[in-house]
């Protein structure tokens, strides 16, 4: 199963982060700066895996740097209504759904 979660970020990731800044040219600074990701974890035990820079065995980082350095914390409201789903692929569709639809909202977000 997977699960869909929010961030919220700190709003310097707007000002530090170009790429965020480009990612998100709709941004006028009233919203909030969010990530949006996927997990076959839970949403809290995730959220924790970023903000620890969690390694794998083999090494390899599986936090976001986004997350790591500006999260600050999940915002359920924005996305308990998503039920969980089966599939990976399921689950990356809903995640940039949702980063999209937030984005239109004039949030600004990153997503992978």
């Amino acid at each position: 199963m997977y699960t869909i979660y929010v961030i919220e970020l700190s709003k310097k990731v707007y000002t530090e982060h170009r790429k965020f800044r480009e990612a998100n040219p709709q941004f006028n600074g009233v919203l909030e700066c969010l990530y949006v990701g996927m997990t076959s974890k839970t949403p809290k035990e995730r959220f924790d895996q970023h903000k620890k820079g969690t390694l794998t065995k083999k090494g390899h980082n599986i936090s976001s740097k986004i997350v790591n350095k500006y999260g600050l914390y999940l915002r359920g409201s924005l996305f308990n209504h998503i039920n969980p789903v089966t599939t990976r692929a399921e689950a990356l569709k809903i995640e940039k759904e949702l980063a999209l639809e937030l984005r239109r909202k004039k949030y600004a977000v990153w997503f992978n």
